[in-house]
């Protein structure tokens, strides 16, 4: 009789454990005072806390005034609890989107008082965003969801769960949440898929609204265009004056153009890159400046 027992309590042990198996990890227990910036991880419904966010200060961002002003305005509507737009950063690369993206939540959360959390989902996560979102409406929290450098390429079909959650199905997005992205493609879509689709389809117009709607759930639009010179050399001079860098301005501006030159580019993200060169060399620590 014991041995029986004791095979059957092993039976259900094995079956318990695959059982456990299969289930896979329990969703974690997700602490919101942990930190204002998190990262997504689909397994588990984890939101990994960031202590230490890739940012720069709102001051040092230049030559994009206009679209600053905009997305900080939206973005302070948003914190106090009125209506905001899901917003789409589009255009040429390197001129700080994703920059401009954490420099605002920072600035807002500081100057309105409100815990606002920017929580970045990855591209390859995007599938899951209905799971992130039933979490976050019963979170009590007001969240930014941040997709960096977000595109799609022939046959993903995963613009449609974005499309979904974005502005869609019939609960809709929560108005807790907020939906930022930044992209080099303005409808997020590379254009020789959207003239295959034209092409092949029997009613094309209809092909190209399907893909192009995508954006369209985007209620802002804010496009970054290359820089001329002299907003290079502004942000050059900003960054050279923030972190007290001791080089006279002539020669500053000289290695600068030359770096640009070099790089075949002027731009928000190759200024930064000539800083951390000139820093690097001057022995002057910018880490925590």
């Amino acid at each position: 009789m014991t041995d029986t027992l004791t095979l059957l309590l092993m039976e259900v042990k094995r079956l318990a454990d695959a059982m456990e198996r299969v289930a896979g990890p329990p969703n974690a227990i997700n602490d919101w005072t942990a930190a204002e910036c998190f990262v997504w991880h689909p397994t588990g419904a984890r939101l990994q806390p960031v202590a230490r966010p890739n940012r720069v200060a709102l001051t040092l961002i230049r030559g994009v005034d206009r679209v600053r002003d905009i997305l900080h305005e939206n973005t302070e509507r948003f914190a106090q609890g009125f209506a905001a737009n899901n917003v789409l950063l589009w255009g040429a690369r390197g001129m700080g989107k994703s920059s401009l993206v954490k420099a605002v939540h920072a600035d807002v959360c500081k100057t309105s008082g409100v815990a606002m959390k920017l929580i970045e989902v990855h591209r390859e996560d995007i599938a899951s965003l209905p799971v992130l979102l039933d979490l976050l409406k019963t979170s009590g929290q007001r969240a930014i969801i941040f997709c960096d450098d977000l595109s799609f390429d022939h046959d993903d079909t995963a613009y449609k769960s974005l499309k979904a959650a974005l502005d869609g199905g019939i609960e809709g997005r929560p108005d807790n949440v907020l939906f930022y992205a930044t992209s080099n493609r303005r409808h997020l879509l590379p254009r020789n898929m959207m003239e295959n689709e034209q092409s092949t389809a029997i009613n094309p117009s209809e092909a190209v609204e399907e893909k192009v709607s995508l954006s369209d759930r985007f209620g802002l639009w804010l496009g970054f265009h290359k820089c001329s010179q002299d907003d290079y050399l502004t942000m050059i001079d900003g960054y050279a004056s923030h972190f007290n860098l001791p080089l006279p301005t002539e020669k500053l501006h000289a290695e600068a153009l030359e770096w640009a030159t070099t790089r075949g580019a002027r731009s928000g993200r190759v200024a930064w890159q000539y800083i951390q060169d000139l820093a690097g060399r001057l022995r002057v620590d910018i880490s925590n400046a």
